[in-house]
């Protein structure tokens, strides 16, 4: 296969995988987890800051979360900023710090979880299928100009087809993990 148009697609399916991680990460399977609040921004001083950039977030245990600011004047803007995350956890604030308690998750809630991690799964699949007909497209176009023959063309397409395999296979691995993680009581 053509070199350039094998190490595209394996960047762009590596980029995919790494896209539905980080979506997954912020999946709340009941146990405490600092990418919960990767998504969350804070009004810091007037202007949008990550919250993971102006304080420590750390896990006293598997229930939860203690966010320590390291400007304590800032800790009402973090817990509105939590609170209009609308995570479903509600922050209490000791002045110094603010915890998040984790709350169970219930089978059904579960379940509605488990419905999401697949459907994130699907679309990545879709991405990574995209992501080959792309490819192949790129092969066929240069088998028409005379780049690279028919047999060439045969044996790039084959690879093609066992880069996507793999990758969807990996797929299917991250979210059976995700699953069984959502799954532990």
């Amino acid at each position: 296969m053509s070199i350039d148009v094998q190490k595209v697609l394996d960047e762009k399916m590596k980029k995919s995988i790494s896209v539905l991680k980080e979506e997954l990460n912020t999946v709340r399977a009941g146990r405490a987890n600092p990418a919960l609040l990767d998504k969350i921004t804070v009004d810091y001083y007037g202007s949008p800051a990550p919250l993971k950039n102006i304080s420590n977030i750390s896990v006293p245990d598997p229930r939860s979360l203690l966010i320590s600011p390291f400007d304590p004047k800032s800790i009402h803007d973090i817990e509105k900023a939590i609170n209009i995350a609308n995570l479903g956890i509600n922050p209490s604030n000791d002045g110094k710090s603010i915890r998040l308690v984790i709350p169970a998750v219930t089978e059904e809630r579960r379940k509605e979880l488990i419905k999401v991690i697949k459907k994130c799964g699907e679309d990545t699949k879709v991405a990574v299928r995209n992501e080959r007909r792309d490819a192949n497209d790129d092969l066929k176009k240069r088998e028409k100009s005379g780049e690279m023959t028919e047999d060439d063309l045969k044996k790039s397409m084959d690879e093609v087809q066992k880069m996507t395999d793999k990758c969807i296979k990996d797929i299917d691995a991250i979210i059976a993990e995700k699953e069984k993680e959502i799954m532990e009581v």
